[in-house]
Protein backbone atom coordinates (compact mmCIF):
# COMPACT_ATOMS: atom_id res chain seq x y z
CA UNK A 1 0.00 0.00 0.00
CA UNK A 2 1.52 3.15 -1.12
CA UNK A 3 1.88 6.00 1.48
CA UNK A 4 0.44 8.96 -0.10
CA UNK A 5 1.53 11.47 3.13
CA UNK A 6 4.97 10.32 2.05
CA UNK A 7 4.86 11.04 -1.61
CA UNK A 8 3.22 14.41 -0.84
CA UNK A 9 6.48 15.48 1.03
CA UNK A 10 8.15 13.96 -1.57
CA UNK A 11 6.16 16.31 -4.08
CA UNK A 12 6.65 19.37 -2.09
CA UNK A 13 10.65 18.40 -1.85
CA UNK A 14 10.96 18.80 -5.77
CA UNK A 15 8.72 21.71 -5.82
CA UNK A 16 11.20 23.57 -3.07
CA UNK A 17 14.41 22.12 -5.54
CA UNK A 18 11.96 23.63 -8.95
CA UNK A 19 11.76 26.70 -7.36
CA UNK A 20 15.08 27.07 -5.94
CA UNK A 21 16.49 26.21 -8.97
CA UNK A 22 14.50 29.24 -10.66
CA UNK A 23 12.77 26.79 -12.71
CA UNK A 24 9.64 28.34 -11.75
CA UNK A 25 9.06 32.26 -11.10
CA UNK A 26 6.18 32.94 -8.75
CA UNK A 27 3.42 30.30 -9.06
CA UNK A 28 4.33 28.88 -12.30
CA UNK A 29 5.12 25.09 -12.88
CA UNK A 30 2.90 21.85 -11.76
CA UNK A 31 3.80 18.36 -10.26
CA UNK A 32 1.58 14.88 -10.44
CA UNK A 33 2.46 11.89 -9.35
CA UNK A 34 -0.19 9.12 -10.26
CA UNK A 35 -0.71 6.49 -7.10
CA UNK A 36 -3.74 4.16 -9.05
CA UNK A 37 -5.04 3.24 -11.84
CA UNK A 38 -7.86 6.56 -11.65
CA UNK A 39 -6.19 8.62 -9.16
CA UNK A 40 -3.38 10.82 -9.07
CA UNK A 41 -1.77 13.55 -6.86
CA UNK A 42 -1.48 17.33 -8.39
CA UNK A 43 -0.21 20.23 -7.08
CA UNK A 44 -2.65 23.83 -6.73
CA UNK A 45 -2.99 26.25 -9.08
CA UNK A 46 -1.47 29.73 -8.09
CA UNK A 47 0.77 28.42 -5.81
CA UNK A 48 4.36 28.90 -5.28
CA UNK A 49 6.00 25.66 -5.56
CA UNK A 50 8.94 26.58 -3.31
CA UNK A 51 6.56 26.65 -0.27
CA UNK A 52 4.02 23.72 -0.89
CA UNK A 53 2.73 21.63 2.33
CA UNK A 54 1.58 18.18 1.98
CA UNK A 55 -2.13 19.37 2.54
CA UNK A 56 -1.80 21.86 -0.47
CA UNK A 57 -1.67 18.53 -2.73
CA UNK A 58 -5.10 17.63 -4.50
CA UNK A 59 -6.23 14.27 -5.23
CA UNK A 60 -7.66 14.01 -9.30
CA UNK A 61 -9.29 11.31 -11.33
CA UNK A 62 -8.21 10.24 -14.97
CA UNK A 63 -10.59 12.99 -16.04
CA UNK A 64 -9.40 15.70 -14.33
CA UNK A 65 -12.10 15.82 -12.05
CA UNK A 66 -11.03 17.15 -8.57
CA UNK A 67 -11.46 14.48 -6.03
CA UNK A 68 -10.46 16.20 -2.68
CA UNK A 69 -8.20 18.23 -1.65
CA UNK A 70 -8.50 22.28 0.04
CA UNK A 71 -7.05 23.58 -2.70
CA UNK A 72 -7.75 23.66 -6.73
CA UNK A 73 -6.09 21.48 -8.90
CA UNK A 74 -3.53 22.62 -11.66
CA UNK A 75 -5.34 24.35 -14.32
CA UNK A 76 -2.40 22.14 -16.66
CA UNK A 77 -3.49 18.55 -15.16
CA UNK A 78 -4.42 17.65 -18.52
CA UNK A 79 -1.08 17.67 -20.21
CA UNK A 80 -0.04 15.02 -17.41
CA UNK A 81 -2.75 13.06 -17.68
CA UNK A 82 -2.30 12.78 -21.38
CA UNK A 83 1.18 11.41 -20.64
CA UNK A 84 -0.02 9.12 -18.03
CA UNK A 85 -3.04 7.73 -20.92
CA UNK A 86 -0.35 7.33 -23.21
CA UNK A 87 2.65 5.82 -21.49
CA UNK A 88 1.06 3.04 -18.86
CA UNK A 89 4.88 2.86 -16.95
CA UNK A 90 5.20 6.32 -16.31
CA UNK A 91 4.34 7.33 -12.74
CA UNK A 92 4.99 11.34 -12.28
CA UNK A 93 5.37 14.19 -14.46
CA UNK A 94 6.96 17.69 -13.80
CA UNK A 95 6.29 20.86 -15.92
CA UNK A 96 8.33 23.85 -15.09
CA UNK A 97 9.95 26.81 -17.12
CA UNK A 98 13.92 25.98 -16.83
CA UNK A 99 15.02 29.19 -17.97
CA UNK A 100 18.09 27.77 -20.30
CA UNK A 101 16.03 24.96 -21.93
CA UNK A 102 12.91 27.44 -22.31
CA UNK A 103 15.60 29.97 -24.29
CA UNK A 104 15.84 26.69 -26.71
CA UNK A 105 11.46 26.92 -26.98
CA UNK A 106 11.09 30.50 -27.39
CA UNK A 107 13.68 30.50 -30.02
CA UNK A 108 12.65 27.02 -31.35
CA UNK A 109 16.00 25.79 -31.51
CA UNK A 110 16.42 22.61 -31.83
CA UNK A 111 18.79 20.72 -29.30
CA UNK A 112 22.01 19.63 -30.65
CA UNK A 113 23.16 16.28 -30.13
CA UNK A 114 26.56 14.43 -29.95
CA UNK A 115 27.98 17.00 -28.05
CA UNK A 116 27.79 15.75 -23.78
CA UNK A 117 28.16 12.36 -22.68
CA UNK A 118 26.06 12.37 -19.78
CA UNK A 119 23.09 14.08 -22.10
CA UNK A 120 23.04 11.07 -24.87
CA UNK A 121 23.16 8.22 -22.26
CA UNK A 122 20.17 9.99 -19.97
CA UNK A 123 18.30 12.45 -22.35
CA UNK A 124 18.82 11.48 -26.00
CA UNK A 125 17.53 13.74 -28.36
CA UNK A 126 14.86 16.00 -27.07
CA UNK A 127 12.02 17.27 -29.17
CA UNK A 128 10.04 20.76 -29.44
CA UNK A 129 6.46 20.50 -29.87
CA UNK A 130 4.10 22.47 -31.66
CA UNK A 131 2.66 25.96 -29.94
CA UNK A 132 -1.01 25.47 -28.32
CA UNK A 133 -2.23 27.82 -25.68
CA UNK A 134 -1.54 25.86 -22.23
CA UNK A 135 -4.76 24.16 -20.16
CA UNK A 136 -6.57 22.90 -22.67
CA UNK A 137 -6.95 18.98 -24.28
CA UNK A 138 -5.26 20.95 -27.76
CA UNK A 139 -2.28 21.70 -25.46
CA UNK A 140 -2.29 18.44 -24.12
CA UNK A 141 -2.48 16.54 -27.41
CA UNK A 142 0.84 18.12 -28.33
CA UNK A 143 2.67 15.71 -26.59
CA UNK A 144 1.29 12.82 -28.84
CA UNK A 145 3.83 12.34 -31.26
CA UNK A 146 6.37 12.28 -29.03
CA UNK A 147 5.75 11.09 -25.73
CA UNK A 148 6.50 7.11 -26.55
CA UNK A 149 9.74 8.21 -27.78
CA UNK A 150 11.18 10.41 -25.08
CA UNK A 151 11.83 11.16 -21.76
CA UNK A 152 11.55 14.71 -21.92
CA UNK A 153 9.86 17.30 -23.82
CA UNK A 154 10.51 21.29 -24.87
CA UNK A 155 6.98 22.70 -25.16
CA UNK A 156 7.58 25.67 -27.98
CA UNK A 157 6.99 29.05 -26.35
CA UNK A 158 6.40 27.88 -22.53
CA UNK A 159 9.09 25.32 -21.04
CA UNK A 160 9.57 21.92 -20.27
CA UNK A 161 7.62 18.47 -19.87
CA UNK A 162 9.43 15.55 -18.48
CA UNK A 163 8.24 12.19 -16.82
CA UNK A 164 9.26 8.89 -15.02
CA UNK A 165 8.87 6.22 -12.51
CA UNK A 166 9.43 8.47 -9.65
CA UNK A 167 8.84 11.96 -9.24
CA UNK A 168 12.60 12.49 -8.31
CA UNK A 169 13.25 10.77 -11.77
CA UNK A 170 11.37 13.03 -13.58
CA UNK A 171 13.03 16.50 -11.95
CA UNK A 172 16.22 14.64 -12.84
CA UNK A 173 16.08 14.90 -16.60
CA UNK A 174 14.61 18.81 -16.38
CA UNK A 175 17.93 19.45 -14.24
CA UNK A 176 20.22 17.67 -17.02
CA UNK A 177 18.88 19.40 -20.00
CA UNK A 178 18.62 23.20 -18.54
CA UNK A 179 22.35 22.60 -17.30
CA UNK A 180 23.30 21.38 -20.66
CA UNK A 181 21.65 24.19 -22.51
CA UNK A 182 23.40 26.32 -20.76
CA UNK A 183 26.18 24.71 -21.44
CA UNK A 184 25.67 24.88 -24.68
CA UNK A 185 25.27 29.09 -24.52
CA UNK A 186 28.73 29.43 -22.59
CA UNK A 187 30.52 27.33 -25.56
CA UNK A 188 27.93 29.12 -27.89
CA UNK A 189 29.92 32.56 -26.58
CA UNK A 190 33.79 31.04 -26.13
CA UNK A 191 32.90 30.20 -30.45
CA UNK A 192 33.21 26.81 -30.89
CA UNK A 193 30.92 23.58 -30.31
CA UNK A 194 32.88 20.42 -30.74
CA UNK A 195 30.99 17.42 -31.52
CA UNK A 196 31.66 13.64 -30.63
CA UNK A 197 31.38 11.48 -33.75
CA UNK A 198 29.24 9.40 -34.78
CA UNK A 199 30.94 6.54 -33.83
CA UNK A 200 31.76 7.51 -30.25
CA UNK A 201 27.68 8.47 -29.72
CA UNK A 202 26.79 4.95 -30.63
CA UNK A 203 29.28 4.08 -28.28
CA UNK A 204 27.43 5.73 -25.37
CA UNK A 205 24.33 4.57 -26.89
CA UNK A 206 25.33 1.12 -26.45
CA UNK A 207 26.89 1.83 -23.08
CA UNK A 208 23.76 2.95 -21.96
CA UNK A 209 21.71 -0.63 -22.98
CA UNK A 210 24.17 -2.43 -21.06
CA UNK A 211 24.09 -0.20 -17.98
CA UNK A 212 20.36 -0.96 -17.90
CA UNK A 213 19.03 2.35 -18.87
CA UNK A 214 15.37 2.62 -20.59
CA UNK A 215 14.89 4.27 -23.95
CA UNK A 216 11.86 4.60 -24.86
CA UNK A 217 13.16 5.43 -28.58
CA UNK A 218 12.93 2.62 -31.13
CA UNK A 219 16.03 0.45 -32.10
CA UNK A 220 14.84 0.97 -35.88
CA UNK A 221 14.84 4.55 -35.39
CA UNK A 222 18.56 4.47 -35.52
CA UNK A 223 18.88 2.59 -38.71
CA UNK A 224 20.50 4.71 -41.38
CA UNK A 225 19.90 7.65 -38.60
CA UNK A 226 23.00 10.24 -38.40
CA UNK A 227 22.12 10.33 -34.50
CA UNK A 228 24.11 13.79 -34.50
CA UNK A 229 22.08 15.45 -37.15
CA UNK A 230 18.65 14.77 -35.01
CA UNK A 231 17.39 12.61 -37.71
CA UNK A 232 15.01 11.28 -34.93
CA UNK A 233 12.51 13.84 -34.44
CA UNK A 234 13.55 16.26 -37.58
CA UNK A 235 10.40 14.95 -39.64
CA UNK A 236 8.47 17.71 -37.24
CA UNK A 237 10.34 20.55 -37.31
CA UNK A 238 8.51 22.15 -39.80
CA UNK A 239 4.96 21.51 -38.38
CA UNK A 240 6.50 22.98 -35.00
CA UNK A 241 8.54 26.46 -36.49
CA UNK A 242 11.92 24.62 -35.67
CA UNK A 243 15.14 25.25 -37.45
CA UNK A 244 18.68 25.43 -36.87
CA UNK A 245 19.56 29.02 -36.58
CA UNK A 246 22.18 29.06 -33.52
CA UNK A 247 23.94 25.80 -33.63
CA UNK A 248 24.13 24.06 -37.35
CA UNK A 249 24.59 21.01 -37.77
CA UNK A 250 28.02 18.60 -37.27
CA UNK A 251 30.36 19.72 -40.16
CA UNK A 252 30.33 15.93 -40.87
CA UNK A 253 27.11 15.08 -41.54
CA UNK A 254 25.52 15.96 -45.48
CA UNK A 255 21.99 16.41 -45.48
CA UNK A 256 19.95 17.90 -48.71
CA UNK A 257 20.84 21.06 -47.23
CA UNK A 258 24.08 21.00 -46.03
CA UNK A 259 25.81 18.63 -49.17
CA UNK A 260 29.04 18.87 -50.62
CA UNK A 261 28.85 21.38 -54.01
CA UNK A 262 28.34 19.83 -57.20
CA UNK A 263 30.99 20.28 -59.77
CA UNK A 264 28.75 22.81 -62.14
CA UNK A 265 28.84 24.77 -58.20
CA UNK A 266 32.77 24.24 -57.53
CA UNK A 267 33.43 25.87 -61.80
CA UNK A 268 31.60 28.55 -60.65
CA UNK A 269 33.20 29.50 -57.43
CA UNK A 270 36.80 29.27 -59.17
CA UNK A 271 35.32 31.02 -61.80
CA UNK A 272 34.54 33.96 -59.31
CA UNK A 273 37.44 33.80 -57.43
CA UNK A 274 39.69 33.71 -61.00
CA UNK A 275 37.63 37.19 -62.25
CA UNK A 276 38.04 39.01 -58.50
CA UNK A 277 41.64 37.79 -58.52
CA UNK A 278 41.62 39.69 -62.09
CA UNK A 279 40.12 42.68 -61.20
CA UNK A 280 42.23 43.36 -58.15
CA UNK A 281 45.46 42.73 -60.38
CA UNK A 282 44.25 45.39 -62.79
CA UNK A 283 43.24 47.97 -60.45
CA UNK A 284 46.99 46.92 -58.68
CA UNK A 285 48.53 48.12 -62.89
CA UNK A 286 46.45 51.29 -63.01
CA UNK A 287 47.95 52.37 -59.85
Amino acid sequence: MQNLHKIKQDMCDIGRRIYNRQFAAANDGNITVRVSENEVLCTPTLQCKGFLKPDDIALIDMTGKQLSGRKKRSSEALLHLEIYRQREDIKSVVHCHPPHATAFAIAREPIPQCILPEVEVFLGDVPITKYETPGGQNFADTIIPFVQRTNIMILANHGTVSYGETVEQAYWWTEILDSYCRMLMLAKQLGNVSFLSGQKSQELLDLKDQWGYKDPRNTSDYEDCDICANDIFRDSWAESGVERRAFPAPPAVKTSASAAPTAAAAGNEAALVKAITDEVIRQMQKS
